[in-house]
């Protein structure tokens, strides 16, 4: 990488920064106004192309590991059923059918790039509906059910991508060929995935370090995919497989290792989201600039009915799966009519789709490839914008909500929380049971306090029930104690800070008394 394109990077970098904290600070959906931005800058600032390799090597593993290690391995072998019709069985019904009608709107493009295109815009990216989703208490199935779907359908459409890039360069490819690429693609996916994640989990029972196993986990993605990859794997498997894998079993680590992974993941995820859709925004000029031999009537054609067959090819599958699941699936499972809705609305493309077709050989005709690459460009484009700004609305109008299930969540931790007490304080009366004669009067305040710490946790579950408040709106205790509590804790700071000041108080021991302070912080917001 020259400097030239370094400086640029780091500019796209932390302009991208600023636009993504702005819209998190006026509630707004970042991935749908870094795009905007982008849209808005491009034809004002010096070209920024997007490398595949960057995308494809650098940014795709690394946000796929995270979604996996923050995702329900249990709640995803119950949508199993669900996930594979649509990760799967919706990418090849998207590239046949995107594929034909292209051929059918540019016969003189061979079929073969057809598909390709197809298969190149056929993977949604659920970042921005499953961000919107969350904040507007989408019900937690349809939520599972787009992330599984986000994490395995990158495989199928890049592996018919290659299968279709392939047939131009190299000549006709059978479908037996190709079903034979694709299922190794799957499988050696699989049983690299699983074999990393052994060997991680192995080395991670052994280490016991939180700051070691956490820079680890910074390589785990790229080892994964880049080890898949070298043997014509599914790179973007073997990734999510290691990620589900170790995040079902992340309880099994260390409470720092826990503490120290979440805050890793969350900047990692905010840094490179946040490039990645003013990436995409920025290649406006960029793919303007291929197209030549059409007018731009025919070019607008192309690209709207392209956006169409793309948003309505997904339509036509997820109701036809519902249908499906409906008659094969359990009948508290049936999804209603209003989470199809949503579903087929949720369509949104993304920056691994613009990647694919900026990777598109130089073999291809300069004329066919410009065209592949606006055509995929204004359909992330246009499912971003048109489908990204309207799902908020449409959540809201369709009146599907999440609220029961909230609901259900506490409830069920209260009840745990319970438990978890009764199970805390019978180990606590064992061990003061085991010492030797009666404890003294500071053994006995210490046991007082720790049972009445225990009791607080236990409450605060309940009271949340109620939403915080007690009878009449009043403050409950738990309540009461946080918010005295954390004043307490900043009138502490400010001492401790005066102290250092004033070079009564080393910068080390100020970072080491603050973190204490701040963990207990963290755990009265929890």
């Amino acid at each position: 990488m020259n400097p030239t394109m370094g400086l640029q990077l780091l500019l796209v970098a932390g302009g991208a920064i600023g636009v993504a904290a702005v819209a998190r600070r006026k509630g707004w959906p970042a991935p749908l106004l870094l795009v905007a931005a982008g849209l808005l800058i491009s034809p004002l600032v010096p070209s920024v192309p997007l490398q595949p390799e960057l995308v494809l090597f650098v940014f795709l593993p690394p946000l796929l590991y995270s979604a996996a290690l923050d995702s329900s391995y249990l709640r995803l072998r119950d949508v199993k059923r669900a996930v594979g019709l649509l990760s799967v069985g919706l990418v090849v019904f998207t590239t046949a059918v995107v594929g034909l009608v292209v051929h059918l709107l540019l016969p003189d493009l061979p079929l073969a790039l057809a598909f390709a295109l197809g298969a190149i815009i056929a993977p949604p990216d659920a970042v921005a509906a499953v961000a919107v989703g969350r904040r507007l208490g989408l019900p937690r199935r349809s939520l599972t059910i787009l992330i599984g779907e986000s994490l395995f359908n990158d495989a199928t459409a890049l592996t018919l991508y290659r299968v279709a890039i392939g047939a131009f360069v190299g000549g006709a490819v059978s479908l037996w060929e190709g079903l034979g690429e694709f299922l190794f693609a799957a499988a050696g996916g699989v049983v690299i995935g699983l074999a990393l994640a052994f060997a991680f989990a192995w080395l991670f029972r052994r280490t016991r370090d939180s700051l070691v196993e956490n820079t680890l986990m910074l390589l785990i993605p790229f080892a994964a995919y880049l080890a898949a990859e070298s043997v014509h794997a599914s790179g973007v498997i073997a990734v999510v497989i290691v990620g589900l894998y170790l995040g079902n079993r992340m309880h099994l680590q260390g409470f720092g290792t826990r503490l120290v992974s979440d805050a890793v993941w969350k900047v990692t995820d905010f840094f490179l989201e946040a490039i990645v859709f003013a990436l995409i925004g920025l290649q406006l000029v960029p793919v303007i600039e291929g197209i030549t031999g059409y007018s731009p009537w025919q070019v607008a054609g192309y690209a709207a009915a392209v956006l169409a067959v793309t948003i309505v090819s997904r339509f036509v599958w997820v109701f036809a799966v519902t249908s499906l699941i409906k008659l094969l699936g359990r009948a508290d499972k049936k999804p209603t009519v209003q989470q199809t809705v949503i579903l087929g609305w949720a369509g949104m493309r993304g920056v691994v789709s613009l990647a694919a077709a900026f990777a598109i050989p130089p073999t291809v005709p300069e004329r066919d490839r410009a065209m592949l690459l606006f055509l995929t460009f204004t359909t992330v484009i246009g499912t971003l914008l048109i489908q990204g700004t309207t799902f908020p609305a449409l959540i809201k109008r369709l009146r599907v909500s999440s609220e029961q299930e909230q609901y259900e969540d506490r409830l069920a931790e209260a009840a745990a929380q319970q438990a978890a007490l009764e199970a805390g304080l019978a180990e606590l009366e064992r061990l003061v049971a085991e010492q030797d004669g009666e404890p003294d009067e500071i053994q006995k305040q210490v046991i007082d306090q720790l049972r009445e710490k225990s009791w607080r946790r236990s409450l605060t579950a309940w009271e949340r029930l109620g939403g915080g408040t007690g009878h009449g709106g009043a403050e409950t205790p738990s309540s009461l104690y946080r918010r005295l509590r954390r004043d307490m804790l900043q009138a502490e700071r400010q001492v401790f800070v005066r102290l250092r000041d004033e070079r009564r108080l080393d910068d080390e021991v100020l970072r080491e008394v603050m973190a204490s302070l701040d963990f207990e912080e963290a755990i009265l917001e929890r």
